[in-house]
This record gives C-alpha cells, structure tokens and sequence, in this order.
C-alpha cells in the first residue's frame, strides 16, 4: 500500500480558482509547501483547464520523495470559440473546454495528457473526479481502466474524489480501490461521511480529507464566509460560532481544530489543503503543529457540536 504523509497540497488555487495566481506566486507557494515538509501534491485537469498541472509539474521537476496525485473523467478539448473566460470558477482563458469522460480509452487518454502537461514520467494516485452523474460507467469503465493502468504500473494507488460520501461508498463496497478523496463531509461542521468512513476502515482503504474548512468559513477564528461555496447559512456560522468559543477555552483556534479533527479518524490519512500564497502555507503549517488538548473534543461532544463523532 502506498505510504501517505498526514499533510497534503491541494492545487486548485494555483490553478486560478476564483482569482487569478501568477507563476511566480504558484511555485513560491508550492516551494513554501515543500519547505514546511508537505510530500502530497494533488491537482487535476479540471482545475484551471490543465494549468494547475502545468504549473504543479514544473514546480516538483527535480525532486523525489513525493506522492503526486492527478484525476481523471473530464477530458480538455479546444473550445470551439476559443475565446472568453472559463465559466466553472477558475479565472482562465477558455481555449479549452471539459468534456465528462469516463470510459476506458478517456481514462487512459485523460492520464497520458495528464503526464504531458505535468512534465513528469508518473503520478501515485490516479482517481475518477466527481462522477456524480456518471456513476455506472465510472464503476464499470473507468475504475477497471485505472486497475489496468495499476497492474501495468503506470499508477500505485486508484480511487475517488468526491463532494458526497454515497457514490464513494459504492466505490468501497463494490471494487477494489486504494483511496477515496472526500471533500467537505468529514469537517467540524459536518460528519455526514461517518459511514463511508468505518467502511474504509474495515476494507482498508485510505482517505484523504479535503474541504476541512468547508470553503471558507473554519478557515479563520471567527467564523464568516462561505459553506460548501455558498454564503453560509445563519444556523451554520451559529454553530460554528459556538465551536469557536469552545476552541478558544481551550487555547486553541478554529482553523487549528479543523484541521486536526479529520486526522482522529483511523480511516484518514492526510488532510489535502489548498493555498494561493506562500502567507497561507505557512499559517496552516504553524497551526497544524501544535497540540490539541483532547479535553477540547470531550467538551464539543458533550456540547452536542460533535454529534457523530466516534
């Protein structure tokens, strides 16, 4: 089984996620990452039309003793216009357009592209990105591509990166997957993916735990901001609020919790943080390496704020 260090890279944000990110800004902020002892690195087509991987791939040329990660299902293609900008949240041009793919010749094409545009020989991890609305066909085509392109050699690790826990469970129970990426739904503020969880602990697979701060709002002491990239709703930055207070007793803050939470589950290996800056990387390394007194979990459970906590 491959081996997962606890901290990853997330690399949609230097894939222009939202704003625009310069070379310059994207490879300080990778080096910073790798400075402060990050070895997993995640990207995928899909995050600022290739330019993610590009910059990613640029960024780790050189080095060893890294875990890379990249997805497929979504193919990039010319666009037609060839103009514009990219309309599914990254400040890009639109030259090229996603096309759903999860077939066994897209997945084995959407890899080798994928190497192109990393500039490297391998990734680790190859997982089918968001098939939400592909599900039989990502189960019956694209998971039996990636178990050939692992048999061959050409990956060491296969799985699933989701926003829900449902379809990943399928995944768990139905194949023969090494990882699930779960975004979102094991956070501080959401527990829903507690089942998919204790099945990835009895079956061994490993997950990676993305979206710890759920968008935006645990990612600072006082909860504002977005939930699941939406304005967060009152009863959540309520919460989240109380959370917050309770965080605060105990010397520790907000955004520190969230990210040691996901980490006391045995089915989590690594929590996976994006960042855009040099600033961010070094703000998350700092709070990820303090303690958190294990008197803070024993009071939001007892406040009922970890309710499905295990």
């Amino acid at each position: 089984m491959i081996d997962l260090p606890r901290h990853g890279f997330g690399g949609a944000p230097i894939g222009n996620l939202f704003e625009e990110v310069t070379d310059e800004q994207a490879r300080a902020t990778v080096d910073a990452a790798w400075d402060r002892g990050v070895r997993l690195f995640d990207t995928a087509p899909h995050y600022g039309l290739g330019l993610s991987e590009r910059r990613l791939g640029a960024a780790l040329a050189g080095r060893s003793g890294y875990v890379l990660s990249t997805k497929v299902g979504r193919l990039l293609v010319p666009a037609r216009s060839g103009s514009g900008r990219d309309d599914e949240g990254f400040d890009v041009s639109a030259e090229l357009k996603r096309v759903w793919d999860f077939s066994r010749d897209g997945v084995r094409r959407s890899l080798e592209e994928s190497l192109e545009r990393l500039g490297l020989p391998a990734v680790h991890i190859a997982l089918i990105h968001d098939p939400d609305d592909h599900v039989e066909q990502a189960l019956t085509e694209a998971c039996p591509a990636l178990a050939e392109l692992r048999s061959e050699g050409v990956v060491q690790a296969i799985g699933v990166g989701m926003n829900q826990w449902q379809v990943p469970l399928r995944f768990v129970q139905e194949t023969d997957i090494d990882v699930v990426m779960l975004a979102g739904r094991y956070t501080l503020l959401d527990q829903s993916g507690l089942p998919l969880l204790e099945e990835c602990v009895k079956r061994g697979v490993r997950v990676l735990a993305a979206g710890v701060f759920n968008s935006g709002i645990l990612a600072t002491p006082k909860p504002v901001g977005t939930y699941n990239y939406q304005p967060a709703p009152a009863a959540l930055v309520e919460r989240a609020t109380r959370i917050a207070g309770v965080c605060e007793r105990h010397g520790v803050s907000l955004p520190q919790a969230a990210m040691a939470f996901p980490l006391r589950h045995p089915a989590i290996a690594t929590i996976v943080l994006g960042a855009r800056t040099p600033e961010e990387v070094t703000t998350n390394a700092a709070l990820w390496s303090r303690p958190v007194p294990e008197e803070l979990w024993e009071e939001l459970a007892s406040e009922g704020l970890l309710s499905q906590e295990r």
